[in-house]
């Protein structure tokens, strides 16, 4: 993905923050938001959401992975997570608080800046690395109400820092040592969920070791109206092995996880992160 990245761009369109202002300020309920970005027909899946589900969605906790006296068994559990959900939270994985702290920090004032400002990282046609539109490759594509900034973080390397904001000064070094600590943590995971199927520890690290990383950050703007009609992710799988995600706000349920024809919500368990198995892992 990371090589065709550089290749292949995103197609122009507005960003959403500048929809966003546009069409919360106007007063004709008829041409609020482009066509594009809203949904033809409400799902009829079956949502599980609230209290009930905060207790389905697995929770992994490292240490006991790591505890000789409780791995064996919270080793099954990873490896019944991955099979049955493809998504767990982590809890004590150890990523310092002030890694995260300092990432969540910088990332915000990035946020914050006008949208001039974060243009000075636009995406380029050569690329879907930089900050706008989430990756626009038809004419006829339904649209996500969301912006991104998209960053491949490793090989150092292979870093396009044209892409990489210099608001806040500190915003460079922040992802550096947040991504160095989320790699390390990803080997560990795949270590145990190779052990938990029987295999050799050393196995799947192996296969990832060296390969590409990157850092995605999403930005929903508010949308006022016809917000029940617009969504900032549609139903996708991760392309990649292994997403962990960090959680800006709880107090704003979104993430749901799909498993036998129900989507569940996922309530962030304060300080976790939530690992996704992506394609790559689930082939």
């Amino acid at each position: 993905m990371a090589e065709q990245a550089r290749v292949v761009g995103s197609l122009p369109v507005a960003n959403v923050q500048e929809l966003a202002e546009a069409c919360n300020a106007g007063v004709d309920d008829d041409q609020q938001v482009p066509e594009r970005y809203l949904s033809k027909d409400p799902s009829t899946e079956e949502v599980v959401a609230g209290d009930d589900s905060a207790c389905v969605i697995p929770v992994i906790d490292l240490h006991k992975l790591q505890d000789p006296q409780t791995s064996e068994e919270e080793c099954a559990k990873l490896a019944s997570a991955c099979l049955n959900w493809g998504l767990f939270q982590l809890i004590n994985h150890g990523v310092p608080d002030e890694v995260t702290r300092n990432l969540m920090s910088d990332v915000v004032e990035f946020l914050k800046q006008p949208l001039q400002a974060k243009k000075e990282c636009s995406q380029q046609a050569d690329s879907l690395e930089g900050y706008g539109p989430a990756f626009v490759v038809s004419e006829d594509q339904k649209l996500e109400w969301a912006d991104m900034l998209y960053l491949q973080v490793h090989p150092s390397e292979s870093r396009e820092l044209r892409f990489w904001p210099t608001r806040p000064a500190s915003f460079r070094r922040s992802v550096d040592v947040y991504s160095l600590e989320g790699r390390e943590l990803a080997y560990r995971l795949l270590e145990f969920m190779a052990k938990g199927v029987g295999a050799d520890p050393a196995s799947l690290r192996g296969v990832f070791q060296g390969q590409t990383q990157g850092m995605r950050v999403n930005y929903y703007p508010p949308c006022r109206q016809q917000a029940n009609r617009v969504l900032g992710l549609r139903p996708h799988t991760d392309v990649g092995g292994l997403t962990l995600l960090l959680q800006m706000n709880h107090d704003v349920q979104g993430l749901q996880v799909k498993k036998d024809g129900k989507w569940f919500a996922v309530q962030a368990v304060d300080g976790a992160l939530v690992v996704n198995v992506g394609d790559v892992l689930e082939k």
